[in-house]
């Protein structure tokens, strides 16, 4: 059985009689939130990740934050107990190296606001990173710089961009998890600059096609998963992409928000975390005449009545009711986002 082909406007979430770790051959792990938060593995990450890796599965890591070089994140990753080289990692840092390399001459100099990632991956494409607006640098590149990064880095750059250099970006995410919640991340400081200059920036990460690109061109995978926590990121680059993805929710995205994602926010597959690449994933069915429409997933019956998701049914598992639930939702809202109140449906699946 081949893995389900992603559609252009999802309805419901995708069944899968094997495991997903059985169905494609590389999963394309996003870390923030999905592996890891604040430094420490999520719940089930580590066992979920060896068992996958067992089974012949590839892992890649893949991730927004240009923080870190590759080799710091694969030796933390493999002291958190998931083994891993250098070579397994792909940072938006990577992404957007390349794509400036692409388009200012060899060996120039450009201004690198961030951590050290980002200026690793600059000197890997033949670019010189320096740290002033006045170096006379050709391009401008910002990365997440970390929880210490000084305010003068910002000004830096918003001194360069305001004077016309060619601006770029890794990322755009506002927001970081982190093992005390929600933090800001890089798009937070490039929101900064913008302001200040009245500039857009050329972003390279995720959902954005030259990260897609650098993580085909660097794992070679024939089948891949995306594995992620943003439904703006992660679910959305897949879409953009036509590769199929894994939504947990160990990270950003809140059950309320997944059942009014819109459409290329909407992912293959749903489950609670890492575990969900083991299994396979239940399917969701239209509803019987008898039972006035809606749609069943495991015990679960969800439907949309007056103007609020309603679900029923004998119990069994919050994951496949959720799964229903989302299909009822997508289905009602189509081509936009359902706006059917979902609270007390999400209550009583305690999520």
């Amino acid at each position: 059985m081949n893995p389900p082909v992603t559609q252009n406007v999802r309805t419901r979430p995708a069944a899968s009689e094997r495991p997903l770790s059985a169905a494609y051959d590389t999963a394309l792990l996003d870390l923030d939130g999905v592996v890891y938060a604040g430094g420490e593995a999520v719940e089930h990450a580590v066992e979920s990740l060896g068992t996958a890796r067992d089974g012949g599965m590839r892992l890649a890591y893949v991730t927004n934050n240009a923080l870190r070089t590759p080799e710091a994140v694969a030796e933390h990753l493999t002291r958190l107990g998931v083994p891993a080289q250098p070579e397994d990692v792909i940072t938006s840092a990577q992404a957007v190296a390349r794509l400036i390399a692409e388009q200012v001459p060899a060996g120039a100099r450009v201004l690198a606001i961030g951590g050290e990632g980002l200026r690793v991956a600059l000197r890997e494409r033949g670019l010189v990173p320096v740290d002033s607006a006045d170096d006379d640098p050709v391009a401008v590149v910002q990365g997440y710089g970390g929880p210490d990064m000084p305010w003068g880095r910002l000004m830096e750059a918003g001194y360069a961009v305001g004077r016309g250099v060619p601006w770029y970006a890794s990322n755009a995410d506002l927001t970081i998890p982190s093992g005390r919640g929600i933090a800001p991340g890089n798009g937070a400081a490039v929101e900064v600059v913008r302001i200040v200059t009245g500039r857009s920036p050329q972003i390279a990460g995720k959902p954005l096609p030259p990260m897609h690109r650098e993580t085909i061109l660097r794992t070679g995978a024939e089948r891949p998963l995306v594995v992620g926590d943003r439904m703006d990121t992660d679910i959305e680059g897949a879409h953009a992409g036509g590769v199929d993805s894994l939504l947990v929710l160990t990270g950003v995205t809140t059950p309320a928000q997944l059942l009014a994602a819109e459409p290329e926010h909407r992912p293959t597959y749903v489950d609670r975390d890492l575990r969900g690449l083991l299994t396979p994933q239940a399917a969701v069915e239209p509803a019987g005449p008898a039972d006035d429409g809606g749609f069943r997933c495991g015990g679960w019956l969800a439907r949309v009545r007056q103007g609020a998701l309603v679900l029923e049914g004998d119990g069994g598992d919050p994951m496949d009711g959720l799964r229903a639930l989302c299909a009822a939702a997508w289905t009602e809202a189509g081509d936009g986002a359902c706006a059917a109140d979902a609270g007390k449906a999400l209550a009583r699946l305690g999520l």
